[in-house]
């Protein structure tokens, strides 16, 4: 996720631009978007189904969406879900699905567990419904029995 960053030295360079009448840049553009992450889209299948669950579950991707600019909740927005599992590789249809943000810009979804591929236990998400730019997100867990995984979206309107 991106985050504004409020050091001493963008407090007074603000301060002071502010007083001349002017403003910074980097403040004043806000929340910036996510880039698609390298190897993101690796295996997306466009059109996987809104689901429950994916597979037996045990392992939980959770994450938020927000707007680019102001950083408002997206409540409604589609994430595509997929990952190399305890059930099957992320190339298979039964390892991808897909879930809605809810009202606070929120999601969550039961999978089977992810297990390494290519050396790292990772997952991949997508936002692609069309109202925002295409973002793909390749999360790398921290270690492969973490039960939980989330990934953060700021998406640009189109």
């Amino acid at each position: 996720m991106t985050r504004l960053l409020i050091t001493r030295r963008n407090l007074i360079a603000t301060g002071t631009a502010a007083l001349a009448g002017g403003f910074t840049p980097a403040l004043a553009a806000g929340v910036a978007p996510t880039p698609s992450m390298r190897g993101g889209s690796n295996n997306y299948h466009p059109g996987a189904p809104i689901v429950e669950r994916i597979g037996g579950g045990g392992f939980w991707m959770t994450g938020t969406v927000r707007r680019a600019g102001d950083g408002a909740p997206l409540p409604g927005q589609r994430i595509q879900i997929w990952a190399h599992t305890t059930e099957g590789h992320e190339r298979d249809p039964q390892s991808h699905g897909a879930t809605l943000t809810d009202a606070n810009g929120e999601f969550r979804l039961e999978m089977p567990q992810i297990v390494p591929a290519f050396g790292q236990p990772h997952g991949h998400l997508a936002y692609d419904s069309g109202a925002f730019e295409t973002v793909f997100l390749r999360p790398v867990m921290s270690s492969s029995k973490d039960k939980t995984l989330a990934a953060h979206f700021v998406l640009q309107p189109i």
